[in-house]
C-alpha cells in the first residue's frame, strides 16, 4: 500500500491599490512578471513595456516623444530597449508596429486579479 504524503498548501491573499492610472497598474503587473519569471528587467524596460501596452504600440514618433518626455530618456535608448525586449519575446513586430505580445497584454483600465502558484518540482 502506498503511503500518502500530507502536503500543506499555503494560500495568501495580498491587495495593493495603485491608483486610477492605467500606466501605474501596468508597471506593477510587469514588475511582478519580471520578478516571478527571473527576467531581471530594469525599471526603464518595465516602463517601456507598460507604456507600449497602454498606448498600443511604440512605433509612432509622437508616442516615442511622449515616452522620452515622461521618463527623461532618448530615442536611441528606446531602440536599444526594444531590441532587447524583442529578443526576449516580450515585444513583437506586428504589421510594422512594435507591440506587447498578446499573451502578456491586459486591459489596465480594469482592476487586475492575479493567481500565482509557486510549485515544488515533484
Amino acid at each position: 500500500m502506498e503511503e500518502i504524503l500530507n502536503k500543506t498548501v499555503v494560500v495568501q491573499s495580498l491587495k495593493r491599490t495603485v491608483g486610477d492610472d492605467s500606466l501605474n497598474m501596468a508597471e506593477k503587473y510587469y514588475s511582478l512578471l519580471s520578478a516571478i519569471n527571473d527576467l531581471h528587467l530594469t525599471q526603464r524596460e518595465i516602463q517601456l513595456i507598460s507604456f507600449t501596452a497602454v498606448k498600443g504600440n511604440m512605433s509612432y514618433a509622437n508616442i516615442r516623444e511622449d515616452f522620452c518626455k515622461r521618463y527623461e530618456t532618448t530615442s536611441p535608448t528606446i531602440n536599444n530597449i526594444i531590441s532587447k525586449l524583442k529578443k526576449l519575446g516580450i515585444l513583437i513586430k506586428d504589421r510594422g508596429k512594435i507591440k506587447v505580445r498578446t499573451s502578456l497584454l491586459l486591459n489596465f483600465n480594469l482592476d487586475v486579479t492575479l493567481v500565482i502558484k509557486l510549485l515544488h518540482n515533484d
